[in-house]
C-alpha cells in the first residue's frame, strides 16, 4: 500500500509546473528541518539525521537546478544554498537548534518570495 501511495506523490510531483515544484521544495525544507528539530529535542539523534539528510538532499536538488547563466541571482542563491548546506551539517554534529533554527528562518523568507514572484510573474501573464 505504502508503494502506490509512494507512485501517486511521485507522478502528483511530476505533473506540477517547475514554480510548483520549488515551491515544494522550499516546503520541504521547512518540515524536515522544523522535524529534525523535535527529533533533536527528543534526543533521538537517528530520526535527527535522517530528517536533516532529507533537507540537505533538497538543497543538493535546489543547487542542481539552478542556471548559472542567469546571473548575479543564481550565484547568489548558490552561494546560500551552500551555507544552508554547512548549517545543516553544524546542527547534525553539534546538535544545537539554533543552526537549524536559521535554516528554516532563512527557508521561509525564500519561499515568501518565491509565492510573491510567481504571483506577479502569473498576474502579468
Amino acid at each position: 500500500m505504502q508503494r502506490g501511495y509512494d507512485a501517486y506523490k511521485q507522478n502528483h510531483a511530476m505533473v506540477q509546473s517547475p514554480e510548483k515544484l520549488i515551491e515544494m521544495l522550499y516546503e520541504g525544507i521547512l518540515k524536515f528541518s522544523s522535524l529534525a528539530k523535535k527529533s533533536m529535542g527528543e534526543k533521538n539523534y537517528e530520526k535527527k539525521s535522517y530528517y536533516i539528510n532529507r533537507t540537505v538532499a533538497i538543497y543538493v536538488e535546489l543547487i542542481a537546478s539552478l542556471d548559472m547563466k542567469g546571473g548575479n541571482i543564481a550565484e547568489y542563491l548558490y552561494g546560500l544554498y551552500n551555507h544552508q548546506l554547512k548549517l545543516l551539517s553544524e546542527a547534525n554534529i553539534s546538535n544545537d537548534s539554533k543552526h537549524l533554527d536559521e535554516v528554516m528562518k532563512v527557508a521561509s523568507v525564500l519561499l515568501e518570495a518565491w509565492k510573491e514572484e510567481t504571483s506577479v510573474a502569473f498576474a502579468m501573464a
